[in-house]
């Protein structure tokens, strides 16, 4: 009877149900259901992504919130400019060529109206504009201020733009409108052919001229886009609404005005300094396979 009893246990201890199972409870020994659910799931979409086509991409209809524009620029921009005077009582004149126009800019992007078309831009610049009288041959003579048939002044400027943008994937189509402050840091006048000009006005400004400006601005323009630079060309208008003097300095019965104007057509180099996104057709066809199979990235870890 011994004999058997110790052949029974050697047999029970050797069989493998029995050892594996063997001190666990009934929960431990359950199937891990869940974990072969994941798994199988797994197999699943990964099977579906594999066949999913960018001609049944184009077809999906994305109604989820699209992606927006969300990031900032930081530029440089040279220009040339065209500038002239809005005379009154009105002067005949020429327009004066300037190749100083230059800057920095910074640019936010953003949503606004529920539309990611919308950025502000400020910056500062430095350039050059002036006046030039053209001869009047009706009466044999041409005009002068301070004994100077031209004059060309030295500006600061600081605009302040809204911004309307339309992307493509390397092209940006601009749009801007705003205001700008600015200071007339010198003056250089020129006396022409029939001038004549006091030394002493010759490089400096009267008591009755003014040296703050402010006015408005506005252009279009186009960009374009090879992250993380971005090349940008503009033609902008500049109109001032600050006289180069006070209206009564000659008369206080008769005013006279004067506002600067100036045409810039420039070119500058813009650096991303965080990371584009927009409605590219590459990412409508992620955000549509987002849409059909779900998060993708985070069930595939």
């Amino acid at each position: 009877m011994k004999k058997i009893f110790t052949i029974i246990l050697i047999l029970l201890s050797l069989h493998p149900l029995y050892s594996a199972t063997s001190g666990k409870s009934d929960k431990e020994r359950r199937p891990k259901k869940k974990k072969i659910e994941q798994i199988e799931i797994k197999k699943v979409v990964n099977e579906r992504i594999d066949t999913l086509t960018n001609e049944f991409l184009d077809t999906v209809t994305v109604k989820k919130a699209l992606v927006v524009n969300d990031y900032s620029l930081i530029g440089v921009q040279y220009g040339v400019g065209l500038s002239q005077v809005m005379w009154n009582p009105p002067q005949e004149q020429k327009m004066v060529f300037s190749p100083v126009n230059f800057g920095v800019t910074y640019t936010k992007y953003g949503q606004m109206f529920a539309m990611p078309f919308f950025a502000f831009k400020g910056g500062l610049f430095y350039a050059k504009e002036g006046y030039e009288f053209e001869y009047n041959e009706e009466y044999d003579y041409t005009y002068k201020i301070e004994g100077a048939e031209k004059a060309i002044l030295e500006v600061v400027e600081v605009p302040l733009l809204f911004q309307f943008h339309y992307d493509t994937w390397n092209f940006k189509f601009l749009v801007e409108v705003g205001c700008y402050g600015g200071y007339r840091l010198g003056i250089q006048r020129f006396p022409g052919k029939t001038g004549s000009v006091k030394p002493e006005l010759e490089f400096g400004f009267k008591d009755t001229d003014r040296r703050f400006d402010y006015g408005i601005k506005g252009g279009v323009g186009l960009a374009l886009v090879f992250d993380p630079l971005e090349f940008h060309i503009t033609a902008a208008y500049k109109h001032s609404l600050s006289s180069l003097y006070t209206p009564d300095h000659n008369s206080q019965y008769y005013y006279r005005f004067a506002y600067p104007s100036n045409i810039v057509v420039s070119a500058g180099v813009h650096f991303q300094l965080s990371k584009r996104t927009g409605k590219t057709k590459a990412e409508l066809k992620k955000q549509a396979k987002s849409m059909v199979y779900g998060d993708t990235d985070s069930q595939s870890r």
